[in-house]
C-alpha cells in the first residue's frame, strides 16, 4: 500500500500493530490466521486489493483494486460473551458516525451488519467470534467499504454503490480507517472488550 504514511492512528491497543499487503485474498482469512498464532491484541490487516473478500453467509465481496476499504481487526477479548452481544450493529453506528463527521454523509444501517445510502449497499460487517466454551478465544471483525469505486460489476449496478459514484468525489479511506479505528477502542474500553 503506497499511502501507509497518510494514516491518523491514535488508538493505544487498535492498530497499534498495523499489517499492510498489496494483494491478499482475503483479510478475514489471514486475521484467523493470525489469531491462532497469539498475534499483538489489535492488530489490524489492510488491504489494497482483495480477491477474494468475505461477507456474511459465505458471499463474496467485490473489491476494486486500490479504490476501497478493506481491514480486518484482531481481538482478544477478556468481558464475558454477553457484553459482544450487539457488537456488529454497534460497529456499523462507528462507521456511520465517522463518516458523517469526516464528510457529512448520513449513511443508513440495514441491520444486523449492512451500511446503506439510497437503498444501495457501500459496506458490510463481518464479525466472527472464536471461542473455547464459555471463554472468548479472539475475535475478528473485517469491514469493506465501496469509497472510490466507479466500475461495479453488472449484477452489482442496481444493489452496490460508492461515495464516489453518490457524490463525484474522491474520499480518503486512510482517514475512515484510522478514524474508525480511533473511535472503535473508545467503544472497546467504555463495554470492558479489552
Amino acid at each position: 500500500m503506497q499511502e501507509k504514511n497518510k494514516y491518523f492512528f491514535t488508538a493505544k491497543v487498535i492498530a497499534k500493530n498495523r499489517i499492510f499487503f498489496d494483494e491478499i485474498d482475503s483479510t478475514q482469512k489471514k486475521a484467523r490466521e493470525l489469531a491462532e498464532k497469539k498475534v499483538e491484541n489489535g492488530t489490524i490487516i489492510i488491504t489494497d486489493y482483495q480477491t477474494k473478500g468475505m461477507g456474511t453467509h459465505n458471499r463474496s465481496w467485490y473489491h476494486e483494486k486500490e479504490k476501497n476499504i478493506a481491514f480486518s481487526l484482531i481481538l482478544y477479548p477478556k468481558c464475558n460473551i454477553n457484553n459482544l452481544e450487539s457488537l456488529t450493529i454497534d460497529i456499523a453506528k462507528t462507521m456511520q458516525h465517522v463518516v458523517e463527521e469526516l464528510y457529512e454523509i448520513k449513511l443508513e444501517i440495514k441491520k444486523p451488519n449492512d451500511l446503506i445510502y439510497h437503498k444501495k449497499k457501500v459496506g458490510g460487517i463481518l464479525t466472527q467470534i472464536v471461542t473455547n466454551g464459555e471463554k472468548i478465544k479472539y475475535l475478528i471483525i473485517g469491514i469493506g467499504m465501496n469509497i472510490n469505486s466507479t466500475n461495479f460489476p453488472e449484477e452489482l449496478h442496481n444493489v452496490a454503490t460508492s461515495l464516489k459514484l453518490e457524490f463525484g468525489k474522491e474520499f480518503s479511506r486512510e482517514k475512515i480507517i484510522s478514524e474508525f479505528c480511533n473511535e472503535f477502542e473508545t467503544y472497546c474500553i467504555e463495554k470492558k472488550i479489552f
